[in-house]
């Protein structure tokens, strides 16, 4: 797995940019999207949102790292950094089950080992 090694600064901007309602739900639809990524506006329609609003949001999601913006002629395409997720997640489980390695079984029950 490629992940970032992040520090408490690091995850605290992706964890803020991640605190907004609409900021994580573009995030979660760019995760969807997967390396293709999308337009502003095709992601404003699957929003329902307002693409100056959006922009906004977009714009912080790409200062914390979350986000890569790619210009492709007139468009930009926005995708999520899953390096950069990859890393903010290893940063919050670093410590799970006092550092030894572990593995998650299923979304309620935790690591398997723990």
């Amino acid at each position: 797995m490629n992940t970032t090694a992040f520090d408490e600064a690091q995850a605290l901007k992706a964890l803020t940019a991640l605190a907004q309602a609409q900021r994580l739900r573009a995030f979660k639809a760019l995760v969807v999207a997967g390396p293709e990524g999308l337009t502003p506006g095709t992601l404003a329609q699957q929003l329902d949102s307002a693409p100056s609003a959006l922009s906004f949001h977009l714009k912080e999601l790409a200062h914390s790292g979350l986000v890569d913006i790619e210009q492709r002629g007139r468009n930009l395409i926005y995708r999520a950094n899953f390096a950069q997720m990859n890393g903010l997640l290893a940063y919050m489980t670093m410590h799970c089950c006092q550092g030894e390695s572990c593995e998650v079984s299923d979304s309620t029950a935790g690591c398997a080992s723990c």
